[in-house]
């Protein structure tokens, strides 16, 4: 079963998505990124300027060397070129997520993302997945 993890109240998601995929790919863990096309587009921007002093190895889904990245951005998971860990900066459930062996829900503090981030949760509390909550700051 799909480990979920919630990070909630950070703030700045797509900063907050950055310092997490920095820590997957220093882990050697190979990370899709799903999100809708324009979030996509501000996520991979904010991952080439987020640290001055680190770069993150990444493409879109239908880059040819997205099977060799360890990183991938993608507004669908049927490009997906590996299954092990799921960022989902997307506003609904990925249709996909129980390929992954782990989820990463990221919710920032905008009404809008809250709303969705509750939705969220509700759907996998409610299919039986166990959740682990990581709440930022204050």
């Amino acid at each position: 079963m799909t480990r979920i993890d919630f990070h909630t109240n950070v703030g700045d998601s797509l900063l907050y998505a950055c310092r997490l995929a920095r820590k997957a790919y220093l882990a050697g863990q190979p990370l899709v990124v799903l999100a809708e096309p324009a979030r996509l587009r501000a996520f991979d921007e904010r991952l080439w300027t987020f640290s001055p002093l680190d770069f993150v190895p990444h493409c879109m889904a239908d880059n040819p060397l997205a099977e060799r990245t360890p990183v991938v951005l993608a507004a669908d998971l049927e490009r997906a070129p590996h299954h092990q860990i799921l960022l989902n900066l997307g506003a609904t459930v990925p249709a996909q997520f129980a390929r992954f062996e782990r989820l990463l829900e990221v919710v920032g503090n905008a009404d809008a993302e809250l709303v969705a981030g509750r939705e969220r949760y509700r759907f996998y509390r409610d299919r039986g997945y166990a959740l682990n909550n990581y709440k930022q700051g204050a």
